[in-house]
């Protein structure tokens, strides 16, 4: 089993990230830092040197799997095995768990990446390796930082030591600034197909086939939100009483309503994943800081609880946020679906099991209210990202989602 086998429907670019593999390991052989392994099977000199640099962007749309191919590349880079990537030798297994000490990698909870943060990945990069062939530095959220913080990176990623690599993530190349992007060499990753991730969730997460074809293609492909649907009991009936409430709504007293309870369900989804993981984090920084949990906090020692508190609500308003995101894109698919049906097109629904609530939208209104109410939740969508009080946003879509409207 390689490091690429989670990486489904991106042939192309597990194709170059060997490539790259290939060729980091025969610069790493010429010069004469890799005793162990760095020689054996595919490291010859035909490798394509060109293929390798030092700083790369991986872009593509939510859920296609960014995160997982630039953690499979960086796991290549570091392997020692007989090809680069083989998922078996110990660099490849420390990689892919997180705990290969020349992989820095940088995944925020919150909605911006501090400049704090980034001071420390650039001086992360100056280090030589420890055990690797690489020091690796692997951002995940690059699309995370403001254009202040992002310039700090610029230096660093433009002339970075001989055997550090910058790997960037964001969603789209024009997240980050131009400065950043020529400097970076662009992978970009498409929509996996569906039979693709629900053989992924059959393969990695046990779900059963029938269930897995389903939750792939009510998820658009998008393999988190497929994984939800296919391992929690509930989030089918969650997602079903989302996209019928609009439906019923028939008033503005309705919508706003609706809101609430929507904004509630978020909160309290946000919060279970939360509340344990916050609580064990604080007992584990009053045992480092030698107090009692439950006892008084001495004051020479109150900021550093209370910065921890303050990162855990900015984790807590980021997990409300990404829940609330997940509820605008099955509202998306739904009016999506509408339309199909609008414009006689052949194109396959996504909400299959909803097919007569699809059919009875898209009898009573036409295209032009359709594709304004796509608009309303992509304009939601853009207010929840922005700080938006969450429940001011989402009362507008519920007016504007209204059948009356």
């Amino acid at each position: 089993m390689s490091v690429w086998e989670d990486v489904v429907g991106q042939e192309r670019v597990v194709a170059a990230f060997r490539a790259a593999a290939e060729a980091a390991r025969v610069a790493v052989a010429a010069r004469g830092g890799a005793e162990s392994g760095a020689g054996e099977g595919g490291a010859t000199g035909a490798a394509d040197a060109s293929a390798m640099t030092h700083a790369w962007l991986v872009t593509g749309p939510p859920g296609s799997g960014r995160s997982v191919a630039a953690r499979a590349f960086a796991a290549a880079l570091q392997c020692t095995g007989e090809v680069p990537g083989c998922g078996e030798c110990k660099a490849c297994r420390d990689v892919l768990s997180g705990s290969h000490p020349d992989v820095v990698r940088m995944a925020t909870e919150k909605l911006l990446i501090t400049m704090d943060e980034v001071k420390t990945l650039i001086g992360e990069a100056q280090r030589r390796p420890w055990t690797g062939h690489w020091r690796v530095i692997l951002v995940e959220d690059a699309d995370r930082m403001a254009e202040r913080t992002t310039n700090v990176l610029l230096k660093s990623i433009e002339e970075p030591p001989p055997q550090t690599v910058w790997i960037l993530c964001t969603p789209s190349a024009d997240d980050v600034l131009p400065t950043i992007r020529s400097r970076c060499r662009l992978v970009t990753l498409r929509v996996p197909p569906a039979d693709a991730v629900a053989e992924l969730l059959v393969r990695r997460d046990g779900a059963e086939p029938e269930l897995a074809a389903r939750a792939a293609r009510a998820s658009q492909s998008h393999i988190g939100l497929a994984r939800h649907l296919a391992t929690d009991p509930g989030a089918w009936e969650r997602r079903r009483s989302l996209l019928l409430a609009p439906i019923s709504l028939r008033s503005v007293g309705d919508a706003v309503l609706a809101a609430a309870d929507l904004v509630d369900a978020a909160e309290a989804e946000a919060a279970q994943a939360t509340t344990e993981r916050d609580a064990a984090e604080k007992a584990a920084l009053l045992r480092a800081l030698g107090l009692e949990e439950g006892g008084r906090v001495p004051p020479s020692l109150r900021a550093q609880v209370r910065q921890l508190e303050e990162d855990q609500k900015r984790r807590a308003r980021r997990a409300r946020t990404d829940v609330l995101d997940r509820a605008m894109i099955d509202l998306l698919s739904f009016y999506r679906d509408v339309l199909v049906v609008q414009l006689g097109s052949d194109v396959e629904q996504v909400n299959i099991d909803l097919s007569d609530a699809v059919a009875q939208v898209a009898a009573s209104t036409g295209p032009r209210q359709s594709l304004a109410r796509i608009a309303a939740i992509e304009e939601c969508r853009e207010r929840l990202r922005s700080n938006a009080a969450p429940l001011l946003a989402v009362e507008s879509l519920m007016v504007q989602l209204r059948p009356q409207a």
